[in-house]
């Protein structure tokens, strides 16, 4: 009974946290948009989502956070993983090129934030009216 209700709920929860890290990233590209040489990056939401899903199938996060980064010397350190949507991490194709380098769009990367804010309100509605679905059940 109890893996019902985390496969139930486990879909919106890992859509929030996938959302929470693309969020994450978007505001990394806008706080380095006069970086000479950055390169903005975004979050394949599907890959990210699918990884996430896959790696966690009773609601839980993924054992160890997902993904296990490669050391190839002993100096290297292990590095902290995310939700294993580092496969679904990716560079942004540049509007228009920049002097410096830099291939960060404030106004792509602002309205990509705002696209996935209302994405994310709208997994958080829908998991509050899942868990209130389950209360009212229970309550009768």
């Amino acid at each position: 009974m109890l893996n019902r209700l985390d496969e139930m709920l486990n879909f919106h929860t890992q859509a929030l946290r996938v959302r929470d890290q693309r969020q994450q990233v978007l505001a990394s590209n806008i706080a380095n948009a006069d970086t000479p040489n950055y390169k903005a990056r975004d979050l394949d939401f599907n890959t990210a989502l699918q990884t996430a899903l896959k790696g966690s199938g009773t609601g839980a996060p993924a054992a160890g956070g997902g993904v296990r980064l490669a050391t190839t010397a002993p100096g290297h350190l292990a590095g902290a993983p995310g939700l294993g949507a580092g496969a679904g991490l990716l560079y942004r194709n540049p509007a228009q090129g920049s002097v410096d380098g830099n291939t960060v769009d404030v106004d792509a990367e602002r309205a990509a934030m705002a696209e996935n804010t209302i994405h994310y309100e709208f997994n958080l509605t829908r998991l509050g009216q899942q868990i209130k679905g389950l209360l009212s059940a229970i309550q009768g």
